[in-house]
């Protein structure tokens, strides 16, 4: 499919993600990934503050509003906290979390795996899948769109997590 995959490899395509036990034979499978020259403890922080904003390009679906570039004293997520927030409202709810190894939520039908891989002790993968059964031509379009903003969210990790390391 267009846009399904961006900066991710075979293998991490063919493993499997919390997001797959949510949605039985979907039309959108879609991957992303980025390396942080970061440890894990250092990325997981990022990803837990997407429950205050989307981290991706802000004037799109922040009305504006600026993702916090500082790190923010968040408790873990949980099972059924919200998932994010923009332009001021809650969207999305967690459905699973391992702290420290990957959050998973489902937002307007889709359902997304933000899973953190070690690499060594000083860098890491951040992955991200999202799954959700529709028909083709939404699944099309979803995956293009998720494919812009999810790359610009998990670059945005990427720089905040290795900035705020050192």
């Amino acid at each position: 499919m267009i846009g399904d995959r961006w900066g991710v490899s075979d293998d991490e395509i063919a493993r499997g993600y919390p997001c797959d036990d949510f949605v039985t034979s979907p039309t959108l499978k879609a991957w992303r990934g980025v390396t942080v020259e970061a440890p894990v403890d250092a990325v997981w922080p990022w990803v837990v503050q997407l429950r205050l904003a989307p981290y991706s390009y802000d004037w799109i679906d922040n009305l504006g509003r600026r993702s916090p570039r500082e790190p923010v004293a968040l408790p873990d997520p949980r099972v059924g906290d919200k998932f994010t927030a923009a332009g001021g409202r809650e969207l999305g709810r967690i459905v699973s979390v391992a702290p420290g190894e990957q959050l998973t939520a489902a937002i307007m039908g889709a359902f997304m795996s933000y899973v953190l891989v070690p690499r060594d002790r000083d860098t890491s993968r951040l992955l991200l899948k999202v799954v959700m059964r529709t028909n083709r031509l939404v699944a099309i379009g979803v995956s293009v769109g998720d494919l812009l903003m999810a790359r610009r969210q998990l670059l945005n990790f990427k720089q905040l997590a290795e900035r705020h390391r050192r």
